[in-house]
């Protein structure tokens, strides 16, 4: 059980494509310096990600790389609990029982399912059901169960993610009005980071740097693919000799997160005084990125040989993972009178 000296924090990591800059900045890096404070857990979601994702190779590959990702980004598996979400089978019995005690108009007032019939009605098709699946529909008792099992105090989570954390008190509630405290309930708390315009980098078409958009730059892109994609950030034209605005600039936003402290305020005194081109700054930007990334690509390509390391680590943190699980399952079967 977590205690109030150590806070349990449970991270969910869904594999629905690479992890690219923005990830690393805005999740990724932060999600770690705030590990130190609790007892860490991090999953891939990899059963969440099937709501959307329908190619197996893409599915398989993503899961693995994301997982490759945050260890190569300094996870620590031997102090963190760190498993793929589909080796612990006591979350998919226990989301089926918890599915019985999940009340239909609670998951009717769900976000994500609110927006899909949303978006039906705008489009104007007759059934606003259409397109959802009962994975969507389900997937916050999906959720609950993930927080749930691992006897979680602490959620770090966005906005859009806080009813999820709310559902999951709710269905615990029910469980155990009807069986009695089989949960020792600790409401989960959700951790919502600070709002930080400066963790959202701009990709290579200067918009916000997404997967939707097409406009991310891979984490591990290899050397050659990560100077050609710094090369297509968007600039004005500016001459090389005129003073150039730093701030306004995509290229140094990105900087200012791999550079030195010190070199990016020269290179912002340099554009400010004029006689640097925006050349030369994509060029600082790319030997920034790469110095920084360098060690890290290096640890993920090892990890990404299939049959290496990443497939016994992945294999440990299961089994710490299920030896956590199985105590609050094993409570609820004999609650429910299948012990």
């Amino acid at each position: 059980m977590g205690t109030a000296e150590a806070k349990v924090s449970l991270t969910g990591i869904k594999p629905t494509g690479e992890p690219h800059l923005g990830n690393y900045i805005g999740a990724i890096k932060p999600a770690l310096e705030l590990a130190g404070g609790a007892e860490s857990i991090y999953f891939i979601a990899d059963y969440h990600a099937l709501t959307t994702v329908r190619d197996p190779k893409s599915l398989d590959q993503w899961t693995r790389s994301v997982a490759a990702t945050w260890l190569a980004c300094g996870l620590d598996p031997e102090r963190t609990v760190f498993y793929r979400q589909s080796d612990v089978p006591e979350i998919f019995e226990l989301h089926w029982v918890l599915s019985c005690f999940s009340a239909k108009g609670l998951m009717n007032r769900a976000h994500a399912y609110k927006a899909a019939r949303d978006r039906n009605r705008e489009a104007g098709v007759a059934d606003l059901d259409a397109g959802v699946n009962m994975g969507l529909f389900n997937y916050p008792v999906l959720m609950a169960v993930d927080i749930l099992i691992m006897d979680t105090d602490l959620v770090p989570v966005g906005k859009d993610q806080l009813q999820h954390v709310e559902y999951a008190a709710d269905i615990a509630g029910a469980f155990n009005a009807h069986y009695g405290q089989t949960f020792a309930l600790k409401i989960p708390k959700a951790v919502i980071p600070q709002e930080d315009s400066g963790r959202s980098l701009p990709g290579t078409d200067g918009r916000k740097m997404s997967k939707s958009y097409g406009n991310t730059i891979p984490l591990f892109a290899p050397e050659a693919q990560l100077r050609r994609l710094v090369r297509k950030i968007p600039t004005d034209s500016t001459p090389v000799e005129e003073p150039k605005d730093a701030d306004a600039s995509a290229v140094f936003q990105i900087l200012q997160h791999f550079a030195p402290e010190a070199d990016s305020a020269q290179v912002r005194e340099r554009l400010a005084a004029g006689g640097m081109g925006w050349g030369d700054l994509k060029n600082t930007l790319f030997a920034s990125l790469n110095d920084h990334i360098a060690p890290m690509r290096e640890r993920y390509d090892a990890l990404m040989v299939p049959g290496g390391e990443l497939d016994d680590l992945l294999a440990l943190g299961a089994a710490k993972a299920r030896k956590r699980a199985r105590p609050v399952l094993e409570q609820v079967r004999q609650a429910i009178g299948i012990g």
